[in-house]
């Protein structure tokens, strides 16, 4: 039996033991062409990601990889935006839930935790298909601060202080690497936990635009990425403290020029 025989279905061990329609999903996330990029810091977590406008007829402001699924928690997703509404809708449809047998609003890692679990059901029953998105969860937890989880087709999640996905997630996790291990006057690789907690809102946004624009070698404007940040810090707007909101263009633009001027 040959290889593409064992790739008809998804239930089913090859003799080397991999499931290669969980491996094809995994490839449609590095096909998707969008690079997403996440960073969490002292009182700040923050996700970046490319738009791309593939038609001068689209609205513009109608295309986004960001989603927000409870008032404290968002997501980006990369891979194919269908399969990535269908995972939204359920996140939100999970978190309601939750809130309504609870009465508190779920945090990150639980919610990280149960996606996790449907996306593991998904490679184990021939009825459903994997679905080819990565997700990365930012939100922040009432007793660990900001918080960031990535949940992949197989229904492995995990804890990030930084972390990609997409095309060139490769380069942009080497990139972040390096950039930790000098936090912290060069401590950052023995405690990276005490090296993310030398970073301020400001710091972390800026961390992400430099991976962003370092791995692509490209100076973006404020149309062509979006930010999505939730922060209890003091420069974050009162109003909006420990909320998760999408930046507008403006205050995208602001970051931007004060990353450029810092170069």
């Amino acid at each position: 039996m040959s290889r593409t025989s064992y790739d008809r279905y998804l239930t089913v061990f090859s003799p080397e033991g991999r499931l290669y329609q969980v491996e094809y999903a995994f490839k449609a996330i590095s096909g998707s062409g969008h690079t997403a990029i996440s960073v969490r810091g002292k009182d700040t977590a923050v996700v970046i990601t490319q738009k791309k406008v593939p038609d001068k007829l689209l609205d513009a402001s109608t295309i986004t990889h960001l989603f927000s699924i409870t008032p404290t928690i968002g997501c980006v997703m990369t891979g194919l935006i269908a399969d990535a509404r269908a995972q939204v809708s359920r996140a939100r449809s999970e978190a309601a839930d939750f809130r309504y047998k609870f009465g508190h609003e779920i945090t990150p890692d639980a919610l990280a935790r149960r996606l996790a679990n449907i996306n593991q059901v998904y490679t184990q029953r021939a009825a459903m298909r994997p679905l080819g998105i990565a997700m990365i969860l930012i939100g922040i937890d009432p007793e660990f601060g900001p918080q960031c989880f990535k949940l992949d087709p197989a229904g492995y999640f995990v804890g990030f202080h930084a972390t990609a996905a997409g095309q060139k997630q490769q380069e942009a996790m080497n990139h972040l690497e390096k950039k930790w291990k000098k936090l912290d006057g060069g401590k950052g690789a023995d405690d990276p936990v005490a090296a993310g907690k030398t970073l301020s809102r400001a710091e972390v946004i800026e961390l992400a635009i430099e991976a962003m624009s370092t791995v692509h070698a490209t100076d973006y404007k404020p149309g062509e990425i979006e930010i999505g940040i939730v922060s209890d810090g003091d420069e974050e707007d009162a109003k909006k403290r420990g909320q998760w909101r999408v930046m507008d263009e403006a205050e995208v633009e602001k970051h931007l020029l004060a990353y450029a001027e810092k170069d």
